[in-house]
């Protein structure tokens, strides 16, 4: 399998997070987890059926999909006839791109996404980057919200901030700030919060150069204590810290 991920056009930066393409390869079937990161994915199938482990129909192929906002962790089980192409959106860019119902309506979901709005798949395989920045530049319209200042004080913050507290600094009312969540990005700012400070914490176990304690990390992370730390570790990715 190959994983390959691409910059957009540096007027979509701030909607787009990247391009990505993931394709089979031989006769290798290869299994892999992806973690929630606050985005919504569109995936477009541009080869066979994408299939899950237990051979469930997941995408059909020459078809789009729509990926809400994840969770927890999901498993991916790409095969040799797979190739799939997708937009990652940075959290609340789609709606600048798209007008949907609220996002929360496919939290956790994957939907078949209307083929008159989704980029063409033939165009989309014969000119990939170009002509995706081409389409979504057409479809860019000014954001009907003011999440985008907020989404970066919770990531200057690393997820550690109260709710009320951001509410305040950002001039708006917790019940708005709720409902902006629920419809643009499609959880609550609580979960997006402890997504970020979750990712925030992986990257530290990761790259744990100066060998901290879990409970060092944890406490430095905003968690109470590792314990706190280990569930919500488990909840995203699947595993204990310990195996990461």
């Amino acid at each position: 399998m190959s994983y390959r991920q691409f910059k957009p056009h540096p007027a979509l930066a701030d909607y787009i997070d990247a391009y990505w393409i993931v394709e089979g390869h031989q006769a290798q079937y290869i299994q892999s987890g992806i973690l929630p990161d606050g985005c919504v994915d569109l995936i477009l199938n541009l080869k066979d059926d994408y299939r899950s482990k237990s051979g469930e129909l997941a995408m059909g192929a020459g078809k789009a999909y729509l990926v809400g906002t994840m969770t927890t962790y999901r498993t991916s089980f790409v095969n040799p006839d797979n190739k799939l192409v997708g937009i990652r959106f940075k959290p609340a860019g789609f709606s600048t791109f798209y007008r949907f119902a609220a996002l929360s309506e496919i939290t956790d979901e994957t939907i078949e996404f209307e083929a008159a709005l989704s980029p063409d798949l033939h165009k989309t395989a014969q000119h990939f980057l170009a002509y995706l920045n081409r389409f979504f530049l057409e479809r860019l319209q000014p954001p009907k919200h003011s999440l985008g200042e907020i989404i970066k004080d919770i990531e200057r913050s690393k997820g550690q901030v109260a709710i009320p507290a951001l509410a305040s600094r950002n001039h708006i009312t917790t019940r708005q700030l709720e409902r902006n969540f629920q419809r643009y990005i499609g959880v609550s700012p609580k979960e997006f919060t402890n997504i970020v400070r979750f990712r925030f914490a992986l990257s530290q176990i990761k790259h744990n150069k100066q060998e901290e304690s879990l409970l060092s990390i944890a406490l430095n992370c905003g968690y109470y204590d590792h314990a706190h730390l280990t569930n919500d570790i488990k909840k995203y990715t699947g595993v204990a810290p310990t195996v990461i």
